[in-house]
């Protein structure tokens, strides 16, 4: 004889126990708080001492020590926690680890050249030239001076170009002129930096005859370069401006210019300024479309108009290209150029975020 369980559609008849459901658990155990900073740790420490004590190779102790890691912490949370929780710490582990994997050639590069460019980082450096230098000593003022110049030239070529540019497909472009320019702007953007001083070096050419090499020739060329970059940052700048503003400027019966430079410039002005010296720093470390355009000197030249110039970037490459004898005062001086200019570039990037900020519209709390 089965008995069957008892019915909850109606109530127990006079006599009979109550019925005791059972709940389901809705919630499960956790691991420590500190569990996964600790089993993190120990996984590292034992990473090191492979590496140390070992003699393992850097990238296989840390690969040992991330799938350790991972597996150890992921069975743990599956016994205690569950699998929803033990696949959300799996997952975790594996974006954490790319992006450690992605930051490991930044890092790399960054401790080579501190390393190796902080031995010539001095006055010295910043306040001599090359001239007359064919051993030790000598820096690299002409190329610091040079890179300024030359960066300094493309960026007045460049913003006005590109900002225009910006404000005539936004405001303006209708119909096939406006979308030829953005074409051509994409395929700017995509073009290899030798073509743009290909393209530098072939048009002065045409004035000054082959062998031409001047400061100007190398503004033009990184303006090549420039100018793709200030129209995609401003044309996205000005596309975020509310239409309201434009269509309540023009109901006060505003002329559409002076809607464009009294209201939507001011309001993308945080913007525009931001994607102008990204696009600044972007272009100040080129070495190819100089090379071809500008060269190098040993000696101060600061007239962009006249004979070759120095850049930082293709110092760095021709000291550390051609070194003499002994090599090591050429290396130190190429280090040191290397490191200046990441110095300018970081600094540039400080610079864009401090713009941001600071020119940001005010928005009341």
């Amino acid at each position: 004889m089965s008995t069957s369980p008892p019915s909850l559609d109606k109530a127990p008849e006079p006599g009979e126990p109550p019925v005791v459901l059972e709940r389901p658990a809705l919630t499960h155990g956790s691991l420590p708080r500190r569990a996964a900073p600790l089993a993190l740790l120990l996984w590292t420490a034992l990473g090191l001492a492979l590496y140390l004590g070992a003699d393992l190779n850097p990238v296989v102790a840390g690969l040992i020590a991330a799938v350790g890691y991972t597996v150890v912490i992921c069975g743990w949370s599956r016994s205690v926690e569950g699998p929803r929780k033990a696949h959300d710490r799996l997952v975790t582990a594996i974006v954490t680890g790319a992006f450690l994997v992605a930051l490991l050639p930044l890092v790399s590069v960054l401790g080579a050249v501190l390393s190796r460019g902080l031995e010539r980082f001095d006055a010295d450096f910043f306040n001599n030239s090359m001239r007359g230098v064919v051993g030790e000593g000598g820096g690299a003022h002409h190329a610091l001076m040079g890179t300024l110049i030359v960066t300094g030239l493309a960026a007045l070529i460049s913003v006005p170009i590109g900002l225009l540019t910006a404000i005539y497909l936004v405001e303006y472009g209708r119909g096939a002129l406006a979308r030829y320019i953005t074409f051509f702007v994409d395929v700017m953007t995509g073009i290899p930096s030798i073509v743009a001083g290909l393209f530098a070096y072939a048009l002065f050419e045409l004035f000054f005859g082959a062998g031409v090499r001047m400061g100007i020739m190398g503004s033009v060329a990184l303006s090549v370069l420039m100018i793709p970059v200030v129209v995609r940052s401003t044309e996205e700048m000005l596309k975020l401006v509310p239409n309201e503003l434009r269509e309540a400027s023009m109901a006060l019966a505003v002329p559409k210019w002076r809607t464009v430079l009294k209201v939507v410039l001011p309001t993308a002005l945080a913007g525009i300024a931001t994607g102008v010296t990204l696009a600044i720093a972007r272009v100040i470390g080129e070495t190819a479309p100089l090379l071809v355009t500008v060269g190098i000197t040993s000696s101060d030249n600061f007239n962009p108009f006249d004979d070759r110039m120095a850049t930082l970037s293709v110092f760095s490459y021709n000291q550390y290209a051609t070194p003499g004898i002994p090599p090591e005062p050429f290396l130190d001086r190429a280090w040191a150029a290397a490191f200046t200019l990441i110095l300018v570039v970081m600094a540039l990037n400080l610079l864009a975020r401090l713009i941001s900020r600071l020119f940001a519209p005010k928005t009341r709390a």
